[in-house]
């Protein structure tokens, strides 16, 4: 069992949990980001591009002078691709990128995440997250006193307070467990996580 120790918003050390190691940590493996957050970037593509072919353009389907005699090169209508406001050839048009990575390949690439968080000393767990005002202030001053830089948290419960109080912070994002993905927290230099956050990873990670 990983052993991981926790602090309250002081940084003062209040106890230790003991996590599972196939979550917290195991072999990291890197081939696993790259086959994740290329689906996840790629699902989250509107697919909405399009551009006027030919046939779509408003221009006059007259052809512009006759075929031979002029020395000119053959020519059609306007609408041609070849022409300054002409249709354009095998431009995007709307198509859908969702596609799916394995269940099992998924939930290893989440595993290896936080593993690899834990293993470089960037996995924060708190004993809560709770506030006693809405105060920014607050929310800067535990911050410093952990060096976070960019850390992403992770509730389980609507904490108003604090999110509130860390929304107007540059770098900072909250997540309820159900949205954690390899992306966000690949994208964020730390990873903090309360202690019921961390049972209810194991829950859904098991």
């Amino acid at each position: 069992m990983a052993v991981l120790k926790v602090h309250d918003i002081n940084r003062k050390e209040v106890g230790q949990i003991e996590a599972s190691d196939r979550i917290f940590d195991c072999e990291v493996n890197k081939n696993l980001f790259y086959e994740v957050v290329k689906m996840q970037l790629a699902n989250r593509r509107a697919g909405t591009a399009a551009s006027k072919t030919r046939h779509d353009v408003n221009r006059t389907a007259a052809k512009l002078f006759r075929q031979k005699g002029t020395g000119r090169a053959r020519r059609g209508d306007r609408g041609t691709p070849l022409m300054k406001g002409g249709g354009v050839a095998h431009g995007p048009h709307p198509r859908d990128y969702f596609y799916r990575v394995s269940r099992k390949a998924r939930a290893s690439a989440l595993c290896s995440a936080i593993s690899l968080r834990n293993q470089e000393g960037k996995l924060v767990v708190v004993d809560s997250l709770t506030f006693e005002e809405y105060k920014t202030k607050a929310v800067a001053g535990m911050l410093n006193r952990f060096e976070l830089v960019k850390p992403l948290f992770i509730e389980i419960k609507e904490n108003d307070k604090f999110y509130r109080s860390a929304r107007n912070i540059e770098g900072v994002d909250i997540m309820p467990v159900a949205g954690l993905n390899v992306y966000d927290i690949l994208k964020h230099k730390e990873l903090v996580l309360t202690r019921e956050s961390v049972e209810r990873i194991e829950e859904r990670l098991k």
